[in-house]
């Protein structure tokens, strides 16, 4: 993963589109193995083994298609078959072959293929639309005949029937019929008779575990922890009673879950201890003594598979050997998949029996879904308490057909479906994270299309029909709309809030209004009134937090400042002149809050503003005329002061003298002074390349845009041509600035540079000598140094940068700078920092020469990213361990043998810490049992708030979306608590004082061309034939 960057395509992007775009012919095997890099990311290719991609990698092409673009239409004849590598693309379909009634069946997201019907020449099922910025791996007929004939046995799981995996065949008009769920197929509920499924329950079901036969892999890792515990506390299993009856070689729930907590680093918690446990319960490996399906800590009795049989036997001298060697690597795997097998086991049980701490578990799960983007936080907490797990052990399998009535709707959470509709066969596949059968229950109309299983093992999440008409019906019920004009201004929506205590001690509970949407002024005049004036800010008036942290998305400063003064001098209409009394002073009381918070917030952002800070002044102004007449303000007005003493004083004299930066992250000698703040009216030499490579030096604000960088350029140069301003990578990757643009420098990579020419001159730009990077090996100073040193001074550095950032700028980033007039300059080069220490791994270990140096180096960054993690910076944490997994360093396979098995373990502790599954379940956990301060993983950061953005519309009917504006502020709150403390640096590391270390880290030089560090990977250790 490489930091995102707010150019349409990182450098790594670019590099490999370039690769794709050649002719077959001409790629080399550098050009495959930076495409193969990027395709192993791609979701519809995971299952395939690396000789098949690396021949995609041959034959594929890139298209990137705009929104509104027809791919193909219904009846024509294919060419290509596609996969979907970022964007969306509607499925139609017509009746009458006319386009004109096209429906939309479905919409395919990244990750799904389509097309394969060029196999056998039929006419293509349907129409296919983009709904956005599309890209897409195309491969023509020829070639991917010739890679089905190859690879058909594990292509088939990507393809629709007739040509995947299917139980019983069907194409054009006919359907495979509606079949039994077989017996290893789970259903936990299930309202409808209609539906052919079991339901199945401990006391009934005649089964001994979920599924019938377990995996290798499993049965494996089941022999290795009972050898572990008979070798290391033999008393843990024994025979047992319990209600004078022996239970055989039992073992405790509580007693395995202590056990495994002692035993493995990356179990965080009991929960996760017991998701490891249910892996083995589900396949058969585990035990409950009466056929329980669910995994407890609880004092229950587990047995083992092997101890079911009379004559089992204790592990030998070399079994017990064999169970240390492998306990840990055991553990590791079970903590990998043991999330999903708890969230399966809270899934099964009935609706009614899942406790508060399951119901946000699901809820948290819930959060991630594509399908469930939309909805707002109380549907999706009413859905966790609702929805019910099915699973289907068969391809072929139909979950209902075309016609019938519309009972459930689906979700999936595992595994694929084809779309069939009479007539025309397959028309799409759906994928994990895709809905389907919502239609037929909102409209109660018949099935649009058959639904039929195209893998083995799918799972889903459904919603009865009478659940989901129900939680529709309470939403509105509980929705308030307030009406101006008979158009809606404000949206509430009443949930349950915290319990209150009575006067005689017994607790009852309240009903609170949230608000959900609204016009921008109607907002901001509930949330005042909300305002309680008796407890502490952030406490009691959250949605205000998350007003003054978003508003700029939907009412800028300039909007703001007048609707506040406005609030602050209105007056009541009505009642007796006490209360108009009353009401005026705590009306000024709550504006005054207010704006102390929106200027804390904001802070030096307010003087970039001219009319912001004339706004703070004017309001002290006011403030200081009613102490006068009121003098219950007088606290407040010295508070007020106070705050914003700093505000206006440094806006006097940012007007005075703006600070000139060196070059924006130069390699000078300001690096080694301490970060701060850059602000959007600083000043920055910058220096912009001509096509001959000599250079001009210019000076301009922090916040100019390309059209006045590029106007002074113009003026040095005496130039009255019309130029472009362009970044150049050290891969000769361009980006093409538009005139609107601001702080595009702060965009350039690690070793890119801005050139000025005229457009006909694009295709003679190449990048200068020193964008190569460096040439030389690891110093013999580094690997003199010591790891723990080197870790500190990262931290210490990357703190500065990091407390450099703004809350704001993340918002800024997602919503866009451009359109938000703002600049990001400072979370630029935070993300810039991470890609920089990516890429100071890859180099180090890329040009390092000898085989046994190399292993060594290896050790060394090992010991780096613990001790990141130590110091809790997590995010060159994750930038060190990424840059081991990039396929330049991880291709090295002489080096990763010689690595000694004790940090192939540490190495993966820290992959398992980065699984991206279940949208990086395992370092939320990690996170959240860490007190600040923290750097955080900044990336993923990013992705929330891109997710969050992209998921949720701004304006519903005209009306701002706060539920989004909620979920924004929830994401930038995170960066606000990892800062509530600040870094204090290791007394033991600070005394040392290595000014070597010091300017090392903040000077790292690197080779940022993927292609040059695979060429140098293949120099140091040749493919192996």
């Amino acid at each position: 993963m490489v930091a995102p960057r707010t150019s349409s395509h990182s450098s790594e992007s670019v590099e490999w589109i370039i690769c794709l775009d050649k002719r077959p012919a001409e790629r080399s095997g550098e050009d495959v193995d930076i495409i193969l890099a990027r395709l192993k990311n791609v979701k519809a290719f995971e299952r395939f083994p690396p000789s098949l991609l690396q021949q995609i990698c041959l034959c594929g092409f890139y298209e990137c298609l705009e929104k509104g673009i027809t791919l193909y239409r219904q009846g024509d004849i294919g060419t290509s078959w596609y996969a979907v590598l970022s964007g969306s693309l509607d499925v139609k379909v017509s009746e009458t072959s006319s386009y004109q009634d096209a429906v939309t069946i479905c919409t395919l997201g990244s990750g799904t293929a389509f097309g394969e019907s060029i196999l056998d020449n039929t006419p293509r099922h349907a129409t296919i639309v983009t709904g956005e910025f599309s890209e897409l791996l195309r491969i023509e007929q020829r070639e991917f005949r010739s890679l089905w004939e190859k690879y058909h046995q594990c292509m088939a799981g990507l393809l629709a029937p007739p040509y995947g995996v299917m139980e019983t065949g069907c194409s054009g008009d006919s359907m495979p019929d509606k079949e039994n769920i077989s017996n290893n197929s789970f259903v936990s509920v299930s309202k409808h008779q209609n539906k052919k499924s079991y339901i199945e329950s401990p006391a009934k079901s005649p089964l001994k575990c979920i599924s019938q036969v377990p995996s290798e892999k499993i049965l494996r890792a089941g022999k290795i922890l009972r050898n572990a515990i008979l070798s290391g506390a033999p008393h843990m299993i024994r025979d047992r009673k319990y209600h004078l009856k022996t239970y055989r070689q039992c073992c405790v729930g509580t007693e395995l879950v202590d056990w495994q907590m002692q035993q493995s680093s990356c179990i965080h918690s009991r929960i996760q201890a017991v998701g490891s446990w249910q892996v083995l319960l589900e396949e058969g490996v585990l035990n409950h003594v009466d056929q329980e399906l669910s995994f407890q800590d609880k004092y229950l009795f587990y047995r083992f598979l092997d101890d079911e049989q009379e004559d089992a036997h204790p592990p030998g001298e070399a079994e017990r050997k064999e169970s240390q060697e492998e306990l840990q690597d055991t553990l590791l795997l079970l903590s990998q998949i043991g999330p999903d097998a708890h969230m399966r086991m809270i899934l099964r049980k009935h609706p009614s029996e899942r406790t508060a701490d399951d119901l946000e578990i699901i809820y948290e799960e819930l959060l991630h879904i594509k399908a469930l983007s939309h909805l707002s936080t109380t549907v999706k907490r009413e859905l966790a308490g609702v929805l019910i797990f099915e699973s289907h052990a068969k391809a072929g399998t139909v979950l209902f057909n075309q016609g019938e009535e519309g009972t459930s709707w689906y979700i999936i959470l595992k595994g694929s479906v084809n779309v069939v509709i009479y007539g025309k066969g397959v028309v799409c596949t759906l994928h994990e994270g895709d809905d389907f059968g919502k239609l037929a229950l909102v409209n109660d109309a018949p099935r649009a299309a058959s639904i039929v299983l195209r893998e083995d093992n799918c799972h889903f999440l459904t919603v009865d029909k009478e659940d989901f008409n129900r939680i529709l019906r309470d939403v509105e019920a509980n929705t308030v709309r307030l009406k101006e004009h008979g158009q809606d201004v404000l949206v509430l929506e009443k949930s349950l809030g915290s319990s209150r205590t009575s006067s005689h001690g017994a607790s009852s509970s309240h009903y609170k209004y949230k608000v959900m949407s609204g016009t921008p002024e109607k907002i901001l005049e509930h949330l005042l009134e909300m305002m309680r004036l008796d407890s502490p800010f952030t406490e009691s008036d959250s949605a205000l937090d998350d007003f003054v942290l978003t508003h700029c998305v939907f009412i800028p400063n300039s909007q703001l400042c007048p609707a506040l003064m406005a609030h602050y001098h209105a007056e009541a209409l009505q009642g007796s002149e006490q209360e108009k009394r009353d009401y005026t002073l705590n009306n000024k009381r709550r504006v005054i809050r207010l704006v102390m918070q929106w200027a804390a917030v904001h802070g030096d952002h307010l003087q970039e503003e001219d009319s912001s800070v004339a706004f703070l002044e004017e309001f002290v102004t006011a403030v200081s005329n009613d102490v006068k007449a009121v003098p219950a303000l007088r606290d407040q007005l010295a508070e007020l002061q106070r705050s914003l003493e700093g505000n206006t004083d440094d806006a006097r004299v940012s007007k005075k003298k703006h600070k000139v930066l060196l070059r924006q992250f130069s390699m000078g000698d300001e690096k080694l002074q301490k970060r701060q703040p850059i602000k959007s009216k600083d000043e920055i030499l910058l220096k912009v390349y001509c096509c001959d490579h000599t250079y001009t030096t210019i000076r301009v604000p922090v916040g100019a845009s390309v059209r006045e960088a590029v106007g002074a350029v113009a003026d040095k140069l005496g130039s009255a041509e019309d130029l472009l301003l362009v970044s150049l990578g050290s891969s000769g990757e361009k980006v093409i600035f538009k005139p609107n643009d601001v702080s595009v420098f702060s965009t350039l990579t690690i070793n890119g540079r801005l050139f000025a020419c005229r457009r006909d001159q694009l295709d003679s730009l190449t990048p200068l000598p020193e964008q190569e990077g460096s040439s030389t090996g690891p110093l013999a100073s580094f690997e003199l140094m010591s790891s723990k040193d080197v870790a500190y001074h990262m931290t210490s550095y990357d703190w500065e940068l990091f407390h450099c950032v703004h809350e704001l700028e993340l918002l800024y980033h997602t919503f866009g700078r451009q359109t938000l007039k703002k600049t990001t300059v400072n979370l630029d080069l935070f993300l810039r920092r991470f890609n920089e220490i990516q890429f100071w791994v890859i180099t180090e270990m890329c040009l390092c020469s000898q085989l046994s140096k190399r292993v060594q180096l290896l050790k060394k960054f090992i010991k780096i990213a613990a001790h990141c993690k130590e110091y809790r910076n997590l995010n060159a944490f994750f930038a060190v361990v990424m840059g081991l997994s990039n396929p330049a360093v991880c291709r090295l396979s002489q080096t990763w043998e010689k690595l000694p098995s004790k940090f192939k373990r540490f190495y993966g502790e820290f992959e398992n810490l980065m699984d991206p599954s279940r949208n990086h379940k395992a370092y939320r956990l990690t996170v959240a049992k860490l007190e600040p301060p923290i750097i955080p993983f900044m990336p993923l950061l990013i992705k929330d708030m891109t997710f969050t953005h992209e998921g949720n519309r701004t304006f519903i009917d005209y009306l701002v979306n706060f539920e989004k504006m909620r979920m924004i502020a929830n994401t930038l709150k995170i960066v606000r608590y990892c800062r509530s403390h600040a870094f204090s640096p290791d007394s033991t590391q600070a005394i040392k004082n290595h000014p070597e270390v010091r300017t090392y880290v903040r000077q790292f030089k690197v080779i940022d061309n993927q292609r040059t560090l695979s060429q140098l990977s293949h120099g140091l250790e040749p493919r192996r034939s």
